[in-house]
């Protein structure tokens, strides 16, 4: 006989921006998806002031389903930022952070529960993007680049589903606001010694609009906070031993 697998206590949450079309469609799978996974949950929407009628159709949803909560931002403070509000929010032991354009599937989250008592912090990676040639080849780029710069195994460092204690994310100093943070995430909890899984999803294309990470906007912001990041941690004193001190 099987020994019952304790379930654990999960936030999900994802940021809006233009998605009037899917919040409503991601938040109840990701109800769905924690009645049948978690033990307590709680589903938070972000609203990174978006022009749209995504923050009503979240305040709707918020007034509908209790476990449902909603964060206005004043002003469009970009991706990271978003996650960061959405982190700062987040009260359960487990974070599963996703995207509000449906893209990615909250059913994966039942694979990811899977591995919660082996790794601190589960990443996916796309093993088949259905996307553009011109983002698919900005997406190779990117974690080619990544990879060497930072000294990292990890085959697509950003996308936007994944699952992370919520310990991890309180021992790490997230700076950035570009949709550079995943990556942020993932290279400072490996400095830090913090065990990190991946695992292989499906995506599916937005079916309405488009997203903004490649914008020019987003893409100069990335690369702003890679050379931030990178004097960072390949400084003389980043997170040294207590008592060593390089001359």
């Amino acid at each position: 006989m099987k020994s019952q697998v304790e379930k654990p206590d999960i936030t999900v949450f994802f940021p809006v921006y233009n998605d009037e079309n899917t919040v409503e469609i991601v938040t109840l799978k990701a109800i769905a998806v924690c009645e049948a996974v978690a033990n307590k949950y709680e589903i938070i929407i972000i609203n990174d002031c978006s022009p749209d009628r995504s923050g009503m159709i979240a305040d709707q949803l918020a007034g509908k389903y209790p476990q449902v909560r909603v964060v206005h931002h004043d002003k469009n403070k970009g991706y990271g930022a978003a996650l960061k509000s959405g982190f700062a929010s987040s009260q359960m032991e487990w974070i599963c952070l996703t995207d509000g354009d449906d893209e990615y599937d909250l059913n994966d989250l039942k694979k990811m529960i899977k591995l919660k008592e082996f790794y601190d912090l589960i990443i996916t990676f796309r093993y088949k993007k259905i996307y553009s040639n011109k983002r698919i080849f900005i997406s190779y780029i990117y974690n080619t680049l990544l990879r060497w710069l930072f000294r990292t195994r990890f085959r697509d460092i950003s996308t936007g589903l994944r699952l992370v204690r919520k310990s991890l994310i309180e021992d790490i100093d997230i700076t950035s606001d570009s949709p550079f943070i995943g990556a942020e995430i993932t290279i400072k909890s490996m400095l830090k010694g913090y065990r990190i899984g991946e695992i292989g999803i499906q995506t599916f294309p937005r079916e309405i609009g488009k997203g903004s990470s490649t914008s020019i906007r987003n893409i100069i912001r990335t690369i702003l906070d890679i050379r931030k990041m990178h004097s960072e941690i390949f400084s003389e004193n980043y997170d040294l031993p207590a008592d060593r001190k390089r001359n």
